[in-house]
C-alpha cells in the first residue's frame, strides 16, 4: 500500500479530550475519529488493526470446535423479561420503542437471542456438545464513556455460546474456550494473565477474566508469587496466617470519643493502631438493613459482600436509616446491641479487643471481642486482598497486585438462561432436561487499545507484530534516483512474499517519514538511502528495540520476510 493513497491523517499535537497513551495514540496516529461520546469511526490503519485481531480471535475459535454464526444487533424486550434482564441490566441498556410500540433495545449482550435460537433448534442429547460464535458490534450506554476505545459505548467483540448436556460435559467446554483464549493471547503478543473473577450481570456459578497487563489498566489483579493463582481483586479470596481466634481479656468499657468519626480519629484519639478499630458499616441488600465490621485499615469488599448476601442491590445506608437502624449517627456504629444480620470479617476474630461504636453521639467501646460479646454475627471473608496476603492456592506465595486491562471474560452460566426460557433437550431415557450453558466473550476493539497501552514510548506506538497495521514500512530518501527504484523494488518484492508492507511514497523530508513511521507503530522500518546504496546495504529498523542493522541489498527481502514469519506477521 502506498502511503500517498492512504487516508492516515496523523496529528503532531495530542487532543486535550484524550486521557490515556491509547486514545491520545490512536487519535494522532489516525487509527480513529470520534464520531459521539463513546462512539467512533475506524478509520484505514486503525480498521487494518481490528481486522487482523479479529482474523486471530477466529482462527483460533474455529480451531477449537466453534461454529460462526451472526445474531440481529436489535432485540425484543420479551426475550429480556422473559430472562429477568430488562429491569436488572441497568440504564446501560439502551431501550426503545418502535413505530408499532413494540419494546426493543441495542444489543449489549446475546445470552437470551442465542438461547431463544437453541430452545427452538436443539431437541435432543445428540445434537450436542454445540459451540456458536459471532463477531459483532454492541451498545452499552456507558454513563461517563470515556478513555477513547477503551470505555466507549459502542464496540466489536466476540461472543460464543456453548450448549451441553451436563455440568461435567460443559466444564470440558469451559476448559477448551480457556485454552482457545490463551492461544488467542499467545498469538496476539500480549503480557497477560487469566485470573478468577465476579460473574457481574451475566450471572452464572464461575468466571475467569483475561486481563492484558498495563500500569493504567482500571482493574486491579492479585497474583501469587509462587504460583499461577490469579484473581480480580473484587474475586479474591483473603486467608488467614496459621493461627488461632484471640480468646477475651479485658470487658467491654464505654469511653467518651468527642468529634472522632473517622478511625483515623478514633485511633489517634484513644492511642490505638487503626488495625484495633473494628469500623461497622451499615447497608441496605435489597432495602433490608444489614452490617458489616472490618478491621480499621481494611476495606471492605462490597462484590463479596452482594454475593454473600446473594443480593441483587447492595449499598450504604443513609445517615437517616443508619440513625434509625442503630439509634446513632454516622460515624458512631457499632455491633453490639444492633437487631438487623450482623456480618464480621474473619480477621477480626483474632483481635483480643476491639474499639467499636456504642451507637451513640461521641461515644466508642473498648474491650469488645465478637465471639463473646456479639455471638449473632457471622463470620465470613469480606475484605480486599492486599500485597503480602498469604496465597489463598499454595503453601509459602504471597499476593501481589497489578494492574490490568479486561480483554477477555469466560462464563459457566450452567441453568440460569435455560430454565429462565425453557431450552430444554430430551436425553437418552426421554427425559427433558435444561441444557447447561457456558459465554466466553472478547472485546476484540478493546484489545486494540490495551495493546497500545501496553506497548508505547515517547515516539508513538509500539504494536506486536501480528496486529501491526503493516508489518514493514519502506522508506526511500528520495523520490527519484537509484533510492527511488530500489525502494520500490523491495517493495514490490516483500508484497510478492506475502509481507504486509507500506510504502513510504511522500515527497518529505525523511525526518518526517521516520517520526510518522514511529508513531504508526509498525514493527520494521527498511531505509533505502543513497549513503547506503553505495556499499550495498539497506538500513533495517526494529521499532520495538530501536535495534538498527545493515543488511545487503541483495538480502533484505529475504531477511525481512523471514522475521515476519518467524515472529507471527499476517497479511490482509
Amino acid at each position: 500500500m502506498l502511503f500517498s493513497r492512504t487516508l492516515i491523517p496523523t496529528l503532531k499535537e495530542t487532543p486535550a479530550e484524550a486521557e490515556v497513551i491509547s486514545h491520545q495514540l490512536m487519535l494522532r496516529a489516525g487509527f480513529i475519529r470520534k464520531l459521539a461520546a463513546g462512539i467512533y469511526t475506524w478509520l484505514p490503519l486503525g480498521y487494518r488493526v481490528l481486522r487482523k485481531v479479529e482474523a486471530i480471535v477466529r482462527q483460533e475459535m474455529d480451531k477449537a470446535g466453534a461454529q460462526e454464526m451472526l445474531m440481529p444487533g436489535v432485540q425484543p424486550a420479551e426475550l429480556w423479561q422473559e430472562s429477568g434482564r430488562w429491569e436488572h441490566y441497568g440504564k446501560e441498556l439502551l431501550r426503545f420503542m418502535d413505530r408499532h410500540d413494540h419494546g426493543f433495545c441495542l444489543a449489549p449482550t446475546h445470552e437470551e437471542v442465542i438461547t431463544d435460537l437453541v430452545r427452538r433448534e436443539v431437541r435432543s442429547y445428540r445434537d450436542m456438545p454445540l459451540n456458536l460464535y459471532q463477531v459483532q458490534t454492541k451498545f452499552r450506554d456507558e454513563i461517563r464513556p470515556r478513555f477513547g476505545i477503551m470505555r466507549a459505548r459502542e464496540f466489536l467483540m466476540k461472543d460464543a455460546y456453548s450448549f451441553d448436556v451436563d455440568e461435567e460435559t460443559s466444564a470440558e467446554s469451559y476448559r477448551q474456550m480457556h485454552a482457545a483464549y490463551r492461544a488467542v493471547f499467545d498469538r496476539l503478543g500480549l503480557r497477560y494473565r487469566a485470573v478468577e473473577a465476579d460473574t457481574g450481570s451475566i450471572g452464572g456459578s464461575f468466571s475467569h477474566e483475561f486481563m492484558v497487563l498495563a500500569a493504567t489498566g482500571e482493574d486491579d489483579i492479585a497474583s501469587c508469587t509462587a504460583c499461577d493463582y490469579g484473581a480480580n481483586v473484587e474475586k479474591a479470596e483473603v486467608v488467614l496466617p496459621p493461627g488461632e481466634p484471640a480468646q477475651p481479656g479485658q470487658a467491654v468499657a464505654s469511653v467518651a470519643t468527642p468529634g472522632t468519626h473517622t478511625v483515623e480519629a478514633v485511633a489517634k484519639f484513644l492511642g490505638v493502631e487503626a488495625r484495633a478499630v473494628a469500623k461497622t458499616l451499615i447497608y441496605l441488600a435489597d432495602g433490608q438493613p444489614v452490617a458489616a465490621c472490618v478491621r480499621g485499615d481494611r476495606e471492605l469488599n462490597e462484590i463479596k459482600f452482594k454475593n454473600l448476601l446473594n443480593a441483587n442491590e447492595v449499598f450504604l445506608a443513609s445517615p437517616e436509616v443508619i440513625a434509625q437502624v442503630t439509634g446513632g449517627p454516622l460515624g458512631f456504629s457499632g455491633p453490639l446491641g444492633l437487631k438487623i444480620p450482623i456480618w464480621a470479617d474473619q480477621e477480626l476474630y483474632r483481635e483480643a479487643a476491639l474499639v467499636v461504636g456504642a451507637n451513640q453521639a461521641d461515644t466508642h467501646l473498648t474491650g469488645l471481642h465478637l465471639g463473646r460479646d456479639v455471638p449473632a454475627a457471622r463470620q465470613a471473608d469480606l475484605r480486599s486482598v492486599v500485597v503480602g496476603d498469604p496465597c489463598p492456592r499454595c503453601a509459602g506465595g504471597t499476593i501481589n497486585l497489578d494492574r490490568g486491562i479486561e480483554v477477555g471474560h469466560i462464563f459457566r452460566l450452567g441453568t440460569k438462561y435455560s430454565q429462565a426460557l425453557g431450552a430444554n433437550y430430551l436425553d437418552a431415557e426421554g427425559n427433558s432436561k435444561p441444557i447447561v450453558m457456558g459465554c466466553y466473550g472478547i472485546g476484540v476493539s478493546r484489545i486494540v487499545a490495551a495493546a497500545i497501552e501496553q506497548g508505547n514510548d515517547s515516539n508513538g506506538i509500539i504494536l506486536p507484530l501480528a496486529i501491526a497495521p503493516f508489518s514493514v514500512a519502506v522508506l526511500p530518501m528520495s523520490t527519484s534516483g537509484q533510492a527511488w527504484d530500489e525502494g520500490q523494488r523491495l517493495y514490490q518484492e516483500l508484497r510478492a512474499a506475502g509481507v504486509d508492507v507500506l510504502l513510504d511514497d511522500r515527497d518529505l523530508r525523511p525526518g518526517v517519514k521516520f517520526k510518522d513511521g514511529d508513531l504508526l507503530g509498525i514493527p520494521y522500518r527498511l531505509v533505502v538511502g543513497e549513503k547506503g546504496l553505495k556499499n550495498g546495504q539497506v538500513e533495517l529498523k526494529h521499532r520495538a528495540s530501536g535495534q538498527v542493522e545493515m543488511l545487503p541489498l541483495n538480502e533484505a527481502v529475504a531477511a525481512v520476510t523471514r522475521l515476519v514469519r518467524e515472529g507471527g506477521g499476517q497479511s490482509l
